[in-house]
């Protein structure tokens, strides 16, 4: 009992260590009073913020909302089950009625779906994709200026502006491909008992790396940097990305979607206005060296995945790959 103290204590010590980085992590991603000022410095970033909210919030979660509440009812009234009214022996006459009812009013909804909330999921996510860039590039502009400001023909914010946007458009090395291959590695979500509260971890380190890679594109770190970074303050970017996951997790997909699209550029600005290194060293300042959270691979299983795809490719590719890891 004497030998297992000392492990218990240092547990207990990385534990409290671990916690209150998730919680600054947390706290970070929930400061959304940066949304409204860069928002209030920069126009187009209102604008492009507003044009998430009414194509994903009003057009489609009002979609959903609509065909939950009025569309389906009203299919339910038309085309009934059955009637409370009609008794045992009547019911058994029409049980072939009812169940053609029912079948042609799944049939309807599925249209509903096929003609209409596909197209506009598909649409949705393409323009959605293209504004978070447009988002990302104003707010990091925003970010640039001393004072609130609506103007935006200043020639120094026009360059960072351009530059930004150049940063942004170019590949970030392998770091796409690397989580486009975690995504599937850490599909937990199925394991007994432990799978659900996995899933909710991994997804938040996914979002709070999403988050965060419009930002470091713009900084130009290189993947490596990036990777060595966040799998150091892994505690920290759980807590940034649990207010996102904490929006969807407990919703159907079509409408976790829809909140995550309307809330995920605003993580991204707060991610923007987010000093990860300031923040995670001073908190790791007030522990000893010896007491301090170690790095954890969390891409492991995808940079393991990678290297073997990286080795069946010829050699001048990997060249290329290897340099824009390194940059």
């Amino acid at each position: 009992m004497e030998d297992i103290k000392p492990f218990i204590e240092i547990s207990r010590t990385k534990l409290k260590q671990a916690s209150i980085l998730w919680a600054e992590g947390f706290r970070e991603a929930c400061c959304l009073h940066r949304v409204v000022l860069l928002c209030y410095r920069s126009k187009k970033l209102l604008i492009r913020t507003g044009q998430c909210f009414l194509l994903n919030g009003f057009i489609f979660l009002g979609s959903l909302f609509v065909l939950n509440s009025v569309v389906i009812p009203i299919l339910q009234w038309i085309l009934p089950d059955h009637y409370t009214q009609t008794g045992c022996a009547e019911m058994s006459e029409f049980h072939g009625v009812f169940r053609f009812y029912s079948f042609l009013r799944g049939f309807l909804i599925q249209l509903f779906y096929v003609f209409w909330f596909y197209p506009l999921y598909v649409f949705s996510f393409i323009l959605s994709n293209l504004w978070y860039n447009d988002i990302a590039t104003h707010g990091f502009a925003a970010m640039g200026r001393s004072g609130p400001s609506v103007v935006e023909s200043s020639k120094q914010n026009d360059k960072l502006t351009s530059d930004s946007k150049a940063h942004a458009a170019r590949p970030a090395g392998l770091g796409g491909i690397m989580i486009g291959i975690g995504e599937q590695v850490y599909a937990t979500g199925f394991i007994p008992y432990v799978g659900k509260a996995l899933n909710f971890i991994l997804l938040s380190w996914m979002y709070a790396y999403y988050c965060f890679e419009y930002k470091w594109n713009f900084t130009e770190w290189g993947l490596e940097k990036r990777l060595d970074f966040f799998e150091t303050n892994w505690a920290f970017f759980a807590g940034f990305g649990s207010p996102c996951v904490l929006a969807i997790f407990f919703f159907s997909p079509l409408v976790g979607y829809g909140l995550m699209a309307i809330l995920f550029p605003l993580f991204v600005l707060t991610a923007t206005g987010t000093e990860a290194e300031q923040v995670t060293s001073a908190r790791r300042r007030r522990f000893s060296s010896a007491d301090e959270l170690g790095k954890l691979p969390i891409f492991y299983a995808a940079d393991t995945l990678l290297m073997r795809v990286l080795s069946l490719l010829p050699s001048e590719s990997q060249g290329r790959m290897q340099d824009d890891k390194t940059l």
